[in-house]
């Protein structure tokens, strides 16, 4: 069976998990019951091994359309032929907090025109397909067992028979023009609970139009009305569905295992939520109007400052990236088992870049904080206590070496990025000081703040590129440069900047998609593709810097690379096509920012907000 390219797929979610669905109406990708819990379908990483659910018109030639409900993230997959016409609407429902319902995926398959017979195959593989299990059926409910002590219990409850093979549910049925079929598969839950997940069509209706009317409210909250706002909007939508309900903290995408390069081991898991994303995450939320979702991703920032500051992390106060539910460590793990996506192996769990040293987090978190307290809460005594306590560590380990924002495995470098990010760690610390009033130690603060400010223009300009450089000593490009003006270190209309720009454009972008860096000095075999996140950086640097016709159509340009739903994954491959896990949260963050700044300096209008 031939395997759907990443960017043949939709994603569906109700802030606990989430599961991608191709164009084929396979849910080929589910982690139950939280994002980074074990997979229960995998088929994307390994078509024989990983398991799925299919639903499929038997026989004939058909094809499929795919697309989202307006305002909301519930997916319709349509089938056509010349035979007839049918589509399956999938969703998960979302709780409102009070209202306590399994975790569930629902199906309802409808015929519109025609008499269609169609196959079913539900076939759950358990931890990460490393366990067996055992299926029982009885008539219309099929219930699964993992043989890993402690694993849910799932089942998949339909409104036609099911029947057993090889461990698997299984349905063939026909449909003729106005007849619907509905599926549940999920947690089984106990007692009422367990009751809920059967779900006839009526129920089905009703958790549908709850469910519309809940994303439709909530994205009805977003100030954009500029000229991308099916874009923005769409890409809001998805933001809210990889942020956790309960915890508030952003996932950087729902998947693993799927590869910055075909046949290449830059296969990681991304399950879990970056500190660095904070900054871009707030910023969006805030310029769409989302301020509830801006406090309670502060919170869940706040509470990982207070625990990282009695803990003794090597790589300083904070670790790179945490499980949002639980502070603890993320080991990193090679599912051996699984042939990876196209062949990419390995297919990784965890990761172990959670251990390195990043200094430039504490930028990007200041940034967050001085966000947060300027537009959305104030900051309280004890709170700048904790960033008071930050900084006495940062002060004396900003010079350190680290392995940056692109968690390289070749060891420490003194990169440029790490250097901007702790001069904004310091810069937004004063600045809050100043405008809270605020007991700070300033003078120690702005010499470290002014110090680092020499150390970058002395020792990571090349006179001979004309442009900052990567790290210190080196002669290599990196697009991280490109968040210099976004982050008002530099003016962007600075002739340094300008031509450090320039040099971007000419040895990094290819009709605007931009690599991040050169290839071969992370200390990974092969190359990668380009990384769309920074693609819209260097849009909305050119629209800061004035070039606005340049930026418009090379914003419109990266647009044209979205799947069919909007959606990105991390790069892009030299044939445009998607790679890396999907969809990524920071892609889509950037192209809020992005989107929002040409808006800006299309209709003259000043930059009202800080970034």
């Amino acid at each position: 069976m031939k395997t759907p390219l990443i960017e043949q797929h939709g994603v569906i979610g109700n802030m606990r998990s989430a599961a991608l669905v191709s164009t084929e109406g396979e849910i080929d990708f589910y982690c139950l019951p939280n994002f980074d819990s074990p997979s229960v379908f995998a088929a994307l990483l390994d078509p024989k091994k990983g398991g799925s659910f299919r639903i499929e018109p038997h026989g004939g030639k058909w094809r499929t359309k795919q697309l989202y409900l307006s305002a909301t993230n519930i997916l319709v997959t349509r089938f056509l032929s010349d035979d007839g016409l049918a589509e399956i609407t999938d969703f998960m429902p979302v709780a409102d907090g009070a209202t306590k319902r399994p975790n569930r995926i629902l199906r309802n398959l409808r015929v519109i025109k025609g008499e269609i017979k169609f196959r079913l195959r539900c076939a759950p593989r358990f931890d990460y397909a490393r366990s067996g299990h055992t299926a029982s059926i009885e008539e219309t409910e099929a219930v699964f067992r993992s043989q890993t002590p402690g694993a849910e219990v799932l089942t998949l409850c339909a409104t036609v028979p099911l029947r057993a093979e090889a461990g698997d549910a299984v349905a063939e049925f026909t449909l003729v023009r106005g007849e619907k079929a509905t599926f549940s598969f999920g947690s089984a839950g106990e007692g009422d609970e367990r009751q809920a997940g059967r779900v006839d069509e009526q129920r089905f209706d009703e958790l549908l139009r709850e469910t519309s009317q809940y994303w439709k409210n909530w994205i009805a909250q977003s100030n954009y009305q500029g000229r991308w706002r099916e874009m923005v909007n769409r890409s809001a939508l998805i933001l809210k569905l990889l942020s956790s309900q309960e915890h508030g903290a952003l996932i950087a995408a729902p998947t693993f295992g799927l590869p910055e390069r075909l046949g290449g081991a830059r296969n990681w898991d991304y399950r879990y939520s970056w500190l660095r994303d904070a900054s871009f995450t707030l910023y969006a939320f805030m310029r769409l109007g989302f301020t509830d979702e801006s406090r309670k991703f502060g919170a869940w920032v706040r509470e990982r400052i207070t625990q990282g500051l009695k803990e003794n992390h090597p790589g300083g106060p904070l670790k790179p990236m945490y499980r949002i539910h639980d502070p603890g460590d993320i080991p990193e793990e090679i599912l051996e088992h699984l042939a990876g996506y196209q062949n990419s192996r390995p297919v990784r769990i965890g990761n172990a870049a959670q251990q390195q040293v990043q200094l430039d987090i504490y930028g990007e978190l200041m940034d967050a904080v001085y966000l947060a307290a300027k537009y959305a809460a104030g900051l309280s005594s004890d709170g700048w206590k904790r960033i008071r306590g930050l900084l006495d560590w940062l002060s004396a380990n900003w010079e350190r070496a680290d392995e940056g924002i692109w968690e390289v495995r070749n060891g420490s470098h003194l990169f440029l990025h790490s250097r901007l990010m702790c001069w904004v760690a310091f810069d937004r610390a004063i600045r809050l000081a100043h405008k809270r009033s605020l007991v700070a130690p300033l003078d120690a603060w702005m010499k470290t703040r002014d110090a680092i400010h020499e150390d970058i223009f002395e020792n990571y300009w090349s006179e001979k590129l004309k442009s900052f450089v990567q790290a210190k000593g080196s002669e290599t490009l990196d697009a991280s440069v490109l968040l210099m003006p976004l982050m008002r270190f530099i003016s962007p209309t600075d002739p340094r900047w300008l031509s450090t720009m320039a040099a971007v454009e000419e040895q990094l972008s290819e009709g605007g998609l931009v690599y991040r860096y050169s290839s071969g000095i992370d200390g990974l075999d092969g190359d990668e593709g380009t990384f769309t996140a920074c693609s819209f950086w260097l849009i909305e640097c050119l629209a800061r810097s004035g070039q606005v016709e340049k930026a418009e159509l090379m914003f419109d340009n990266v647009l044209g690379y979205a799947n069919h739903l909007g959606l990105y994954s991390e790069e892009l491959s030299r044939s445009g096509e998607q790679l890396g896990n999907f969809p990524q949260a920071l892609t889509h963050l950037a192209l809020i920012s992005a989107a929002t700044a040409l808006d800006r300096k299309l209709s003259g209008t000043k930059n009202e907000m800080w970034m």
